[in-house]
């Protein structure tokens, strides 16, 4: 007997807009805290460069304004990136993130190749004056208090991302821990210019040297971590594992096949065939696909939609 109304669409429980919502939220909340914490550092290492003069230090400084400039626009694209899709972006708005990405990436590797260049010109031309050892012996408490205030950032964000098993935060913190390594090369220059006077300057300059170098891998790893996302790369195993385990969860799914999965940002698209009874109706079959994907968005709250795939299951065909 035919039906007379088309069935009714399932939807995800509301938990799933709500995690997305705090999603948006904490990554937002991180990255104004992260503003505030490398101002305040940028304001006091400037401080130390005006006093002693360090090259180390003013590259310090100058790497955590291009991660406040970062941080400012990730605020704004993170915004974006959250709208829900509409008739022009069918699939949402979330590669807005990975092209901010790019796009900071590159200025990391600019600005570092830059400063590279800037500072092997000095480090050449650098004398062997020997500078007031007093205040080379006070300049590396200025890199030191950097390095203290953006591991405790570290270690806050890194529990909260472990709370809220959010990928996002994580890498969130990484950056914290990486700058506090840059600060840490910029101390360890300064410490070492304090004990070999002679050679201050020359060793303040290469500290600089390696602090640009580090901007220069930090900004290549950015660049080519966020081409992925644009290009389509081929996600973790965890996230198809993850996949299939929710598809599998779906009443009447005997199994599943192929698998596709794209992540841009805060969304994730999942392509995917399961199998059922070859003898089921049209109709029951497609609530089972409307159950797999309520399934696979309660797993991943990140998925904005999901194509399901039915195809008839045979035990022997495996």
């Amino acid at each position: 007997m035919p039906m007379r109304e088309y069935p009714q669409k399932l939807n995800p429980p509301r938990t799933v807009i709500h995690k997305r919502r705090e999603r948006r939220k904490k990554l937002v909340h991180s990255a104004s805290w992260g503003v505030f914490i490398r101002s305040m550092i940028i304001v006091f290492e400037l401080f130390g460069v005006w006093l002693f003069a360090s090259s180390a230090l003013l590259m310090d400084a100058l790497a955590s304004i291009v991660d406040v400039i970062s941080s400012l626009l990730l605020i704004v694209f993170i915004r974006l990136a959250d709208r829900p899709p509409d008739n022009n972006h069918p699939f949402g708005h979330g590669r807005y993130e990975p092209l901010v990405g790019l796009q900071l990436g590159l200025l990391l590797l600019v600005v570092g190749f830059g400063m590279l260049v800037q500072q092997l010109f000095k480090f050449y031309e650098a004398s062997s004056t020997t500078v007031d050892i007093l205040m080379d012996s006070r300049a590396w408490i200025f890199p030191v208090v950097a390095v203290v205030l953006l591991e405790i950032c570290y270690q806050v964000i890194s529990r909260a991302a472990n709370k809220q098993n959010s990928p996002a935060m994580k890498a969130d913190a990484f950056h914290y821990r990486i700058d506090a390594i840059t600060s840490l090369f910029a101390a360890i220059a300064l410490v070492c210019a304090a004990m070999i006077p002679s050679w201050s300057h020359v060793i303040d300059h290469l500290g600089a040297l390696l602090i640009a170098l580090l901007m220069i891998v930090l900004g290549a790893y950015a660049s080519r971590e966020n081409v992925h996302q644009l290009l389509d790369h081929t996600p973790d195993a965890s996230f198809f594992a993850k996949v299939r385990r929710a598809a599998m969860r779906a009443e009447g799914v005997l199994g599943t096949e192929k698998l596709g999965i794209q992540l841009y940002g805060p969304d994730a698209h999942v392509d995917i065939d399961v199998e059922v009874d070859p003898t089921l109706t049209v109709v029951v079959a497609h609530e089972i696909s409307q159950k797999v994907r309520v399934e696979i968005q309660k797993e991943w709250p990140a998925v904005r939609d999901v194509i399901v795939h039915i195809e008839p299951y045979y035990p022997n065909d495996h």
